[in-house]
This record gives structure tokens, sequence and C-alpha cells, in this order.
């Protein structure tokens, strides 16, 4: 079949996600990563992939291993159940974090008759092959969250924009410390592909500050106590007070961080600027202690645009290969910089009545982690 093909107008043409449901308003606009993309965003043929409904739909997940990953897959779950005309079953696996297990997973799921096969991958190499095997077969693959290294190994990859994410936090974080200062990065778990492409646009924009020296970057497996305990041992190492700011890919980690810098005595406004969005509890924490502060979620309502995107995939509807889901830009009052403007205040966004572990911009309407629960197709 057609593997592809470029037009301007069939791009332009094509259905844009609106942005994830919030509690408060922010930039509802067509994604950024969209309106500024120098390229046309190829659109994929998918008439041969069509095929009556009610459908079978494999979900090969990486992980629940934190707070996002739980409500990604609640997003997932909730897209889920506003089909159930059209989701006849619904087969999940859960690699725990393991590669060679959700290579096998993945391998089990293709037996079993599915019509699609959504993948969140564990890494961005281990997953390539089989998954390459299953488009060879004839069961298309939709990657959500995460990709994989080779683009014949999927039809569409959902995502929030690893790249957009970290290249305006970086950004923001430089011009706030007006190009220079001594920095420390904090990505996330080693060999995912967000937490890699995140690492890699961010130091691409601090390359452009020579006023900006890194002093150290640590993998933190986004982990609030991994966070904690990483840059505790940077603070004794280096001194708390010459530390100016904190790149952070999310709140999960950037949490631990200011954790450490108030268990070292740093307190309030003297905390220095962080980055790192998602975590409700780390837009508290910034809300309270008055920082600086720069979060960029990563919005884990694109499990359930994935869902809407794989429907169309089995109705044979062009789909694009790369759809982007909104973000939201949360700064702390009085902190834009030339380059970065707020969607969103903190004081506006922040839930402070609201669970700290609660991970914002899941598009769920009132949400609660501890208490959701959807129906599904048996």
């Amino acid at each position: 079949m057609t593997r592809f093909f470029r037009s301007t107008a069939l791009c332009c043409m094509a259905a844009l996600v609106p942005a994830a449901t919030l509690a408060q308003d922010g930039y509802q606009g067509l994604p950024r990563t969209f309106l500024w993309n120098p390229d046309f965003n190829a659109l994929i043929e998918t008439a041969d992939y069509a095929t009556e409904g009610p459908f079978t739909i494999g979900f090969s997940n990486a992980s629940q291993g934190d707070a996002w990953l739980g409500t990604f897959y609640h997003s997932v779950q909730y897209g889920v159940s506003q089909n159930l005309d059209r989701i006849e079953r619904f087969i999940v696996t859960d690699a725990n974090g393991d590669p060679t297990k959700q290579i096998s997973d993945t391998q089990d799921l293709l037996e079993q008759d599915i019509d699609l096969l959504l993948v969140n991958p564990a890494t961005a190499d281990a997953l390539d092959p089989i998954l390459s095997r299953a488009m060879r077969r004839g069961v298309p693959v939709v990657t959500v969250a995460r990709r994989v290294d080779s683009d014949d190994s999927f039809v569409s990859f959902v995502t929030a924009s690893d790249t957009a994410l970290a290249r305006m936090s970086a950004t923001w974080l430089a011009e706030h410390l007006g190009g220079k200062g001594r920095i420390v990065l904090l990505p996330g778990l080693a060999g995912a592909s967000p937490a890699e492409m995140r690492l890699n646009a961010a130091r691409e924009v601090f390359a452009q500050f020579p006023g900006i020296e890194i002093v150290d970057t640590q993998y933190t497996g986004w982990s609030p106590a991994n966070g904690r305990q990483i840059m505790a041992a940077i603070l004794q190492r280096e001194g708390a007070e010459t530390i100016d700011g904190v790149w952070s890919d999310s709140g999960l980690q950037g949490f631990g961080s200011v954790e450490a810098f108030m268990g070292a005595g740093i307190t309030g406004t003297d905390i220095p600027a962080h980055t790192g969005g998602d975590l409700n509890g780390m837009y508290q924490l910034a809300a309270e202690q008055g920082f600086a502060f720069a979060g960029v979620d990563y919005t884990p309502s694109i499990g359930a645009a994935a869902v809407g995107l794989a429907l169309d995939v089995l109705d044979g509807i062009p789909v694009r290969q790369r759809l982007d889901v909104n973000f939201q830009v949360v700064l702390s009052e009085g902190d834009e910089t030339l380059s970065i403007k707020s969607d969103v205040a903190l004081g506006d966004y922040v839930a402070m009545d609201r669970p700290g572990s609660l991970i914002m911009g899941s598009g769920i309407p009132d949400y609660d982690p501890s208490t959701f629960t959807v129906e599904l197709p048996n």
C-alpha cells in the first residue's frame, strides 16, 4: 500500500485535536508544534486498514510506574469508554517498565486477532522490531506518549511534543537568568524517548547561552524521591547557594528537587528558578514558596486522543503521522520572558484544594485518580 503522501491542502484540512480539558481556561488554539513546524506533516493513507466494527484493540502499555503514567492509562480507558459502541474488545498488557516483557506482551496481543495495536513503548529501540513486524503483518500500530526509532514501525505517533516542551522551559530558564548562571538538569527516565528528546532539546537551547554553566545532569526516573536524593547530593557537593536554576522535564522530580533545597535551609523566594509541569504538588510548592517557576504540562489526555485516532485508522480515514495535542505554559506572576509568555498564571492554574499527587491536564471531567472508574468492553 502507499505508506504516506504529502499535501499542503490535506495537511491544513486534517482534523486537529483541541486542547486538553483543564480546570482553568488556557491556550485553546491549534497546537503550536503544528503551527510552527517548518515542514509539512505527513498524512498516512489508511484505506488498507479499514474494517468493519466493532473492533478489537490491543494496548501494550510500558508501565503505570508513576503518577503521570497512571493518569495517562486512565485517559486511555476514558477514551475507550466513550466508544463502547465501536470497541468490542479492549485487551491490555502492562510491562512494568521491562522492554523484554513488553516485546513478549506485544507478541501475545498479535496472536489474539486484534484489529489495531496501541503501544506506549518502554524504550525507543527495543520495541522497534516487533512493531515493524506487526505493520508488515497488516496490523496498524499507533504509538502514544513514547515513540520508537523507525517511522515505518507505526502509522501515527500521538504526543504533546517533548521537544517543544523542553525548548520552551529551557528558554524560559535561560532568559529568566539573564543568560548566565549555574544550573542543574534533571531529565526523566534514561532510554525513554520523552526523556531523551527533552534533554537533547534543552541542551540545544542552553548551548545558545554561553553564560549558562551546566553543573550536573542526572536522570531521575521521574521519581520525586530520586529528584530529592539526587539534588540533595548535588547541593552538598556544590553548595546550595551556588545553584541558580534547575531544569526539570517534569514536576515529578522537580518536586523532589525543591524539597532538597528546603531541606538544605533554602526556602521561599531564595529557592532558585525551577521548571517542571504535570504534578499539582509542584505547582502548589511554587505558589506557596514564591520562587520563579515555569510549568509545561505533558498532557496525559494524549491517551484518549490516541484512541480517537485509532478509530480513524480503522475507519480508513487518513491520519497525520504525528498528532500533537496542546500543552499549557504556566508561569509564576511577573516571570514572563522575552520569548516565553504565560498561557495560564500559576495562581489561576494550581489546584490548592486538590491532592498534590494530582496530574494536571487529564482531559477527564471531574477527574480524581483515587475514585476513577469507567465502563469498559468485556
